[in-house]
């Protein structure tokens, strides 16, 4: 049994550990293979059953006090998972296209993201913070056939997401914009929207998007609760009257769930 203090401590680790990583990113892939190697340790310890049980042990004294400390750390992995598609890019480029744990997690959990509300060839899906590494658009165009429209507001990303895009998709039905959502028009002919698990205010743009997009879009909004909130920003409370919780799909082996909202 894993005690608090060492969980305690262990956070303490990954947070130095994701600061110091946070500063080293030169554009190029010198930092590469550590940075992989750690963000691998830290998927596999946010879907920790042990873990799990000594974080959820804490009482809410001990998590208030962590609630500062864990919005840092989620921060930090946030960034570095921005740092870790950009290596992946830069590697891409070289002919380098070996996969890592984190990356294979990811892939794992795009599988069955909207439950019940299926992508079909005729759909339109819009991912929002699509990355350097854009595999979700690659993974659904190429299963589906669904047009894909990522965004994301990184110009270096969407730079080096179209560079992956032109090496791993050519002719597949996708397009990458430096752009808001609100400003995209795609936004009202998508059929099902995305958010990633590190899109910081992704509730605040979920709020805004309601007025703009058609009544029968799906949104998959992944996020990670408890220990995975190290890892992913939190589920929150929606405002009655725009969109309702549909469904969630929770899955314990991998590092974030998803919560899918319709419009009421």
């Amino acid at each position: 049994m894993i005690a608090n203090e060492d969980i305690k401590l262990k956070l303490v680790d990954y947070h130095d550990n994701f600061k110091e990583m946070s500063r080293t990113y030169d554009k190029s892939d010198q930092h590469g293979s550590e940075l992989e190697a750690l963000l691998d340790r830290f998927s596999h310890f946010v879907t920790n059953e042990s873990n799990k049980e000594a974080w959820n042990r804490l009482d809410q004294q001990e998590l208030g006090l962590l609630d500062g400390f864990v919005s840092e750390i989620r921060e930090a992995s946030a960034l570095c998972v921005a740092m870790m598609e950009k290596y992946r890019a830069v590697r891409l480029r070289s002919g380098y296209a070996a996969i890592a744990d984190y990356f294979k997690n990811i892939e794992a959990c795009i599988e069955k993201e909207f439950g019940g509300f299926s992508i079909l060839p005729e759909s339109k899906v819009l991912l929002i913070g699509s990355g350097s590494f854009p595999m979700t658009p690659l993974l659904i165009a190429k299963r589906t056939g669904a047009e894909v429209v990522g965004i994301d507001i990184d110009e270096e990303a969407i730079t080096l997401g179209r560079e992956v895009i032109a090496l791993l998709g050519s002719g597949l039905p996708i397009r990458l914009e430096n752009l808001p959502a609100e400003q995209l028009p795609y936004a009202r002919e998508a059929t099902h929207i995305i958010f990633s698990s590190t899109v910081g205010k992704k509730y605040e743009l979920l709020d805004r998007l309601h007025s703009i997009t058609n009544e029968h879009v799906v949104v998959a909004m992944r996020y990670g609760d408890g220990l995975k909130s190290l890892f992913n920003y939190p589920m929150q409370e929606i405002e009655w009257g725009k969109w309702r919780l549909s469904d969630r799909i929770l899955r314990p082996d991998q590092i974030f769930d998803v919560a899918l909202y319709t419009k009421i």
